[in-house]
């Protein structure tokens, strides 16, 4: 039994192997009520693995444990607790959208109304389309009118707005929005880390298997350890002893403009003034989350890079067969 105050996702030391690819290690996270969180990695870091333990498709290695809801996954997803969008599968082409959401709306023990689900996804005007003459992007709504059939308490993503244009994006995350405001979790992985910086609550970050980074969006931006420095010289700035300023890490300079990337903008920027240069629009900033992404990835490949996490560093990306069929059949 759960209370409020319970972790709806509980992984305690869940590791998978396939063969000899370890695809995850050792994953200990806890998710909450109420809480927007983004799954981010470059492919065959992990995400795949761990909606697949999180849906119960796919059993943990000995030893680690995935709960939900205080219990099974399998459990929690029968009691029609969960909610999942996945990338593809569970759509049927010659059936007609109408058809298709009524069929999960039935199926599940607590569904909201047929009509509702088909406003609230934006599909009410291809109700009665055929599914196989719909774009990719509306093919993904009518995956997330499946996923929301039943009025679950834990709503996993994966790419959900693949395929969608910039505006069906904001009209879906304003939905997710109200999903969350009313106390359900939202678990997204995604590719468009513009999304993860505008609608997480927090992030997670997995490379090769392993947990690196799980915080706020400011957080991870701040644990990438640099600043985004930019100005204006005049003519005749020496190149060189720009390039040569401490703690720089990049360099661009185009035109008058410089660009450099700091591990420490106080000495960068003091150091710039000591050399008698007066710069003009002067910008010191946080890295983007994407940036910010990017350099902690970067750095867990330097030889010697002490990651995060405990276990077998026997890792490695998700073999093609981690994506089995098993998981098109929790689209619906």
């Amino acid at each position: 039994m759960t209370t409020e105050h319970s972790p709806v996702v509980e992984f305690a030391g869940a590791s998978k192997s396939y063969g000899s690819v370890r695809a995850l290690s050792d994953l200990t996270v806890s998710l909450h009520p109420g809480e927007t969180v983004a799954l981010l990695g470059p492919n065959g870091a992990g995400k795949s693995t761990t909606l697949d333990l999180l849906l119960g498709l796919r059993p943990p290695d000995p030893g680690g444990t995935v709960r939900l809801f205080g219990g099974t996954p399998r459990k929690a997803v029968t009691a029609g607790r969960v909610g999942a969008m996945l990338q593809s599968g569970g759509l049927m082409d010659g059936v007609r959208v109408r058809e298709l959401v009524g069929l999960a709306c039935d199926l599940h023990p607590r569904s909201h109304p047929v009509e509702k689900m088909l406003e609230s996804a934006g599909i009410a005007g291809i109700a009665d389309r055929t599914v196989g003459k719909l774009s990719g992007g509306q093919e993904q709504r009518v995956r997330f009118a499946l996923a929301t059939a039943g009025a679950c308490d834990l709503i996993v993503l994966d790419e959900p707005t693949t395929g969608m244009d910039v505006s069906a994006r904001q009209e879906f995350w304003a939905v997710m929005r109200e999903q969350a405001a009313q106390g359900r979790t939202v678990l997204f992985a995604t590719h468009y880390l513009e999304e993860a910086d505008a609608i997480a609550d927090r992030v997670l970050v997995l490379h090769r298997g392993r947990l690196l980074a799980d915080g706020t969006a400011a957080e991870i931006k701040n644990r990438a350890g640099l600043r985004r420095i930019s100005f204006a010289l005049e003519d005749g700035a020496d190149e060189a002893a720009l390039r040569a300023l401490p703690a720089v890490t990049d360099f661009d300079l185009s035109g008058r403009t410089v660009r450099m990337r700091s591990s420490d903008a106080d000495a960068t920027v003091y150091a710039l003034y000591r050399l008698g240069l007066y710069p003009r629009d002067l910008e010191v900033a946080h890295l983007g989350l994407e940036e910010a992404f990017l350099a902690i990835t970067r750095r867990a490949e330097e030889p010697g890079a002490d990651q995060e996490g405990s276990g077998s560093t026997d890792h490695g990306g998700e073999p093609e067969q981690s994506r089995g069929t098993g998981r098109e059949a929790a689209a619906v």
